[in-house]
């Protein structure tokens, strides 16, 4: 029987690794070889989601039997009724769906309870994370500081990107030179530029 497994992660910090890892082995204990991945680095306040849609698409044609995840909230956290819609399509496809970390039985008679449980719990952590998040916010700002991730450069680092641009060097030439991604030196390539372009 082919199994497959999806793994979700808000952002690029976070990492599947740790999820990946326990759903291994829960499903070696089962008996099972997960040969289809599925990984995501998305928000689950919607089930619109790429990796989601491709999952479902391939369990409709019933390229995999059963499907593990490590726990119901990487699928979606965005109520009950989505969380219901994702379940029952995976019923109607034929595939058995296997939460690692719930620690419940999503087949049994009381699945649909434990299901909303789950589903409401979810959403509400969801929710209260983004009242933390709009909570810090407000409380930087008012301190007179920027919200969002510090600049990474310094204005000495920004001088030598613009002298390396300058002797005709190649943002990849640039970037390996300094030792940065490409993007950081391109963004403040473009920041430099429009600077420029504002100056009296």
């Amino acid at each position: 029987m082919s199994v497959g497994a999806y793994v979700r992660v808000s952002s690029r910090s976070q990492g599947t690794a740790m999820q990946s890892a326990a759903i291994e082995r829960a499903a070696k204990l089962r008996g099972d070889q997960v040969d289809r991945w599925y990984s995501e680095e998305r928000s689950a306040r919607t089930i619109a989601r790429p990796e989601l849609e491709r999952l479902r698409q391939d369990a409709r044609q019933g390229l995999f039997r059963k499907l593990y995840v490590f726990r119901l909230d990487r699928l979606t956290r965005s109520g009950i009724r989505d969380t219901f819609e994702l379940v029952e399509a995976f019923r109607s496809y034929g595939v058995e769906l296997v939460s690692v970390a719930d620690g419940f039985d999503l087949t049994g008679p009381a699945s649909e309870v434990v299901l909303a449980v789950l589903a409401w719990a979810a959403k509400v952590e969801r929710l209260a994370i983004n009242d933390r998040i709009s909570a810090a916010r407000e409380r930087i700002e008012s301190e007179g500081k920027s919200w969002g991730r510090p600049r990474r450069l310094k204005e000495a680092d920004r001088l030598r990107i613009a002298a390396l641009r300058s002797e005709g060097r190649s943002v990849r030439q640039i970037a390996v030179a300094l030792k940065l991604p490409r993007a950081t030196v391109g963004r403040a390539l473009l920041d430099t530029a429009q600077s420029n372009e504002t100056r009296p």
